[in-house]
């Protein structure tokens, strides 16, 4: 079952349950995943799990920085309103990777790719990232590919 077919199912569920939060949250990530699949030109065959938990971590971001911004603010009930929204949103994302597990990935992605230091960066990124396979945020994955160049 694709991604977007899971979330129309909890959505369908959400409504028999009458959850307000989640079916809001449900719309809006529904919302966004069609959204990314007419920029990409996908409506057809919909977006592969890889684009689909791109498009929840984007949201969940949102959620987050809204969240933030709100509490700037001194809008508690709308920060809690964001958080809850971010809490549902993020069940849908794989388990994060621990940072041992994380650093041991870019740790093989440097050696894999043959990288000889600091200027060969974005090679090690890139084999790191498709190794973590959506499984922790970027700047993590940026800060164990940097541990890892130095460590050479």
């Amino acid at each position: 079952m694709t991604l977007k077919a899971t979330v129309q199912q909890d959505l369908q569920n959400a409504m028999r349950r009458q959850d307000a939060v989640r079916i809001a949250t449900l719309r809006l990530l529904l919302a966004a995943i069609t959204q990314k699949e007419i920029a990409r030109r996908k409506k057809a065959e919909g977006l592969d799990d890889a684009e689909g938990l791109s498009v929840v971590r984007a949201e969940v971001k949102r959620r987050i920085d809204a969240a933030e911004a709100f509490l700037a603010a001194g809008r508690q009930e709308r920060a809690l309103q964001e958080e809850a929204e971010r809490q549902v949103l993020a069940s849908y994302l794989p388990s994060e990777l621990h940072d041992d597990e994380l650093r041991r990935i870019a740790q093989d992605a440097f050696i894999a790719v043959g990288a000889s230091g600091p200027a060969d960066f974005g090679k090690v990124m890139r084999e790191a990232v498709l190794r973590v396979a959506g499984r922790a945020d970027g700047s993590r994955i940026a800060d164990a590919v940097k541990h890892a160049i130095s460590a050479h």
